[in-house]
């Protein structure tokens, strides 16, 4: 099929607040630079639920989502030479393209290279290979991976074991990934921290999983969810509480706790007031607090500037802090020598029809990620 068009399955976002549709697409060939990959398996996130509400600012339609999946390499365009029809690969939503200033630069990952074309659900030459019903479809994310068969840019692109299993790996294109990265690399936490996870989905599981990871001596977790507690231990949490269990900010609770305050928090929701009460449970002099949750469009955060002059640190993390394509396959590898988890994250596995089933699980809290076999 290569050099030719394919006409396959896809779950299509016509309009936003809509369910998805699964209809018949084409996805042209790949262009120079380009790589066209059959999806095998894919997860569904909050980002895709978020776009699909219509909150999201960049967000346009109709679009195929997804931006958690695994598959292999159909065909190639003209000049890609580190991929092959064949390959196993994880597309990737941040690019490493290891030209531009920030692909250079040791302190951030958020390759520019596509940004701008990418952010308009358009391929780098600034048209979309995917067509339903004579209309054209835009791309998502980069990824588009709610689909049989999709298109990315070929520094979009992760070469990993072939002996992956797909339908577990396929978590390493977001959630699992920045969890631990923002941990290991934004946070940076050292043995024998005092850390505070705020959330317990599937980011804040992972970002657990790193703390331990590096040997941090107390994680505490926080949610409003009960139900999450148990999983959430399992992960390697030390204990979990929940801020509606007491009368005074959970901030001022977390103090008390631990002598003085955290030495690393983890923000993992996207709520601005759960931002600063992450920052202000921070222990002063030392303290580090990371925002993982991405918040509502227009949303700003606010506390007293004291906090950062008695010595505390407030920074973000975008998938992690890794540098993609040289970092998601090394990933691959730690899951499969067994010293990070996948499988524990998958709490569902549906049938490419039952998309819509995913994003249900996943609002009303049932489900840590849902895996989709395409």
């Amino acid at each position: 099929m290569a050099n030719q068009v394919i006409k396959c399955k896809a779950a299509v976002a016509w309009e936003a607040g809509k369910p998805l549709s699964i209809e018949e697409i084409e996805v042209a060939p790949p262009k120079a630079h380009e790589v066209r990959i059959k999806i095998i398996a894919t997860a569904v996130c909050h980002t895709d639920a978020y776009t699909l509400s219509g909150a999201e600012p960049e967000g346009c339609f109709p679009v195929i989502l997804g931006h958690e999946g695994a598959g292999i390499v159909e065909s190639v365009g003209e000049g890609v030479t580190k991929l092959k029809a064949g390959d196993t690969v994880i597309p990737l939503y941040i690019p490493q393209c290891g030209e531009c200033k920030f692909c250079l630069n040791h302190k951030t990952n958020l390759c520019q290279k596509i940004r701008v074309t990418q952010g308009k659900g358009l391929m780098p030459d600034g048209t979309s290979r995917f067509t339903c019903k004579g209309k054209t479809i835009l791309h998502y994310m980069g990824t588009s991976t709610f689909s049989e068969y999709t298109v990315v840019a070929d520094i979009s692109v992760a070469k990993i074991d072939p002996l992956a299993p797909l339908d577990k790996v396929c978590l390493l294109g977001c959630g699992i990934s920045t969890g631990y990265g923002a941990a290991v690399n934004t946070a940076k936490v050292e043995p024998g921290s005092v850390c505070a996870v705020f959330g317990l989905g599937g980011v804040g599981l992972a970002v657990i999983m790193g703390c331990k990871v590096a040997g941090a001596s107390r994680i505490i977790g926080v949610d409003i969810n009960k139900d999450k507690f148990a999983r959430a231990k399992e992960f390697g949490a030390t204990e979990c509480i929940n801020p509606q269990d007491f009368s005074k900010p959970i901030q001022e609770v977390l103090i008390e706790m631990t002598d003085g305050g955290v030495d690393y928090s983890f923000e993992c929701i996207g709520n601005v007031k759960v931002m600063r009460a992450a920052l202000e449970a921070c222990h002063k002099g030392w303290g580090v607090s990371v925002v993982v949750g991405v918040a509502a469009s227009g949303e700003e955060i606010a506390t007293r500037p004291f906090q950062l002059v008695t010595g505390s640190t407030w920074k973000g993390t975008a998938f992690g802090g890794w540098k993609s394509v040289e970092s998601v396959p090394k990933l691959v590898s730690e899951y499969m020598s067994k010293k990070i988890k996948v499988d524990e994250f998958v709490t569902h596995n549906l049938s490419f029809d039952e998309n819509n089933k995913a994003f249900e699980l996943m609002h009303s809290g049932k489900s840590i990620r849902t895996v989709v076999k395409i």
